[in-house]
């Protein structure tokens, strides 16, 4: 598969994971097999524009940002994922992640590349689309994320944390509250209260009012 499907292409400051704040040269790829409700990229779930993986990755080595990150939408759900992510990972010497939903097998993501794992929530309308494979795929250097919406996302999040011991497992756990529905206040007493090993995380992007 010489080709993928691309949203777009851009420059910003990531958001999210244990690297928001630096800026960050995004690779979106088109289209979504979940629609959870507090969705900020609707674009991506479209077809998008072909481009070949060449081009993407001269795009990738052209930014001066340290960090790529393939993102979409959904980007394992694309045939051409996995020859893109490899040529990105051998031709740019810059730390590259990979956000997904966790809904796909994990497994292409090349050892180069870090997985930023998206575990759907009950509050994101997706619960249950997770493959629970996926959590004996994780590695050490993966991260894995909780969008949170109410209390009871918190309760579930924090089960499965326990379940699957995933903060000795991971790089690092991290609980969003969903923008505009958890205060960020009220998420940060809760973590306090019960002394989870978890890291809180504001959408730094959505603060900052960039993509």
């Amino acid at each position: 598969m010489s080709e993928v499907r691309v949203a777009e292409l851009f420059e910003s400051i990531q958001g999210e994971s244990t690297y928001s704040g630096l800026p960050c040269f995004f690779v979106r790829l088109a289209g979504c097999n979940l629609n959870c409700i507090y969705c900020d990229t609707p674009a991506a779930t479209m077809e998008g524009e072909p481009m070949t993986i060449d081009a993407v990755v001269a795009a990738c080595r052209a930014s001066r940002a340290p960090l790529i990150e393939i993102t979409g939408g959904e980007p394992l759900h694309q045939a051409g994922f996995e020859a893109l992510a490899e040529a990105i990972c051998a031709a740019c010497d810059k730390t590259v992640l990979v956000e997904t939903n966790g809904t796909c097998d994990i497994s292409p993501i090349p050892d180069g590349a870090i997985a930023i794992v998206d575990v759907k929530t009950p509050g994101s309308g997706m619960a249950g689309t997770f493959d629970e494979a996926n959590m004996a795929r994780l590695r050490p250097c993966d991260e894995v994320k909780f969008v949170l919406c109410d209390r009871h996302d918190y309760e579930w999040a924090a089960e499965c944390v326990r379940l699957h011991d995933l903060a000795s497992r991971c790089a690092a756990v991290l609980f969003s509250p969903a923008w505009g529905q958890l205060d960020p206040s009220q998420l940060a007493d809760w973590l306090q209260a019960d002394g989870l090993l978890v890291r809180l995380q504001v959408q730094l992007h959505r603060v900052l009012n960039f993509k």
